[in-house]
């Protein structure tokens, strides 16, 4: 336990002594980080870092990562320790976002469902949400209903999370033209490259390659004037992106 502390405590004196030369920090922070590790880090912790933290979602994020990094599975462990605790209705929200973050929609699905009552029956995020574990878990036709269901209850929501899932769920369910048509909205009003990989992806399945290969290389085409925290953020569609070069 004693080598696995050290370890650990090495483990965050590097992440800070990254963290400082991004942010162009003094160089004294190194020599207090790498000499004493675990006091170091205490020290940049409470002096740079969590002030930085409050005012940045950016770092936020960060903290989010390393946390996923040093223990996976962490917030999907506290969440249905949340949930055994206390059924409420926040906990089962919380329980089915961290099993949807953990790629596993089909158990996400019914407590999403679960939750689409009372005063949460009209909320159009877990609507949206209950799509999306639906669409992901194989039962396209229930996200296409459950979408078209909330555009019937919702006509003046604006969502593009929502738009895209809707374009994604008409493409699984085979109607090309639909889809087509939800898809070139969307890019028409969204600068997402989620959405135009997920629309080069159906162009290649429905075998149009080279329209699939026209849309990727001029999303692509913005992509080097991308901050790095966004080029990170949207590194998963810039892959999938490239494949269709």
């Amino acid at each position: 336990m004693h080598i696995l502390g050290l370890g650990l405590h090495v483990i965050i004196a590097v992440i800070f002594a990254i963290h400082a030369l991004r942010t162009g920090r003094e160089m004294y922070w190194l020599f207090i980080l790498f000499m004493f590790p675990l006091l170091g880090s205490i020290v940049y912790a409470a002096v740079v870092f969590v002030p930085e933290m409050r005012q940045s979602r950016g770092a936020r994020r960060v903290v989010r990562k390393v946390r996923e990094t040093l223990d996976p599975g962490r917030e999907l462990r506290e969440a249905r320790d949340a949930f055994d605790l206390s059924p409420t209705v926040q906990n089962r929200l919380r329980l089915a976002d961290a099993l949807l973050a953990d790629g596993k929609p089909g158990e996400a699905a019914p407590l999403y469902a679960t939750c689409r009552q009372g005063l949460y029956r009209d909320d159009a995020h877990i609507a949206i949400r209950h799509a999306r574990a639906l669409l992901e878990s194989g039962q396209s036709e229930a996200a296409k209903a459950e979408l078209e269901m909330l555009i019937a209850q919702q006509p003046d929501l604006r969502s593009s999370e929502g738009h895209l899932l809707y374009a994604r769920a008409v493409a699984a369910c085979g109607d090309r033209d639909r889809a087509r048509h939800e898809f070139d909205t969307l890019i028409g009003y969204s600068a997402s490259l989620e959405a135009r990989a997920y629309y080069a992806d159906a162009l290649a399945e429905w075998g149009e390659s080279a329209a699939a290969q026209a849309l990727s290389r001029e999303a692509l085409r913005h992509v080097n004037r991308l901050s790095r925290h966004a080029a990170e953020l949207n590194a998963p569609w810039i892959k999938a992106l490239r494949r269709h070069e």
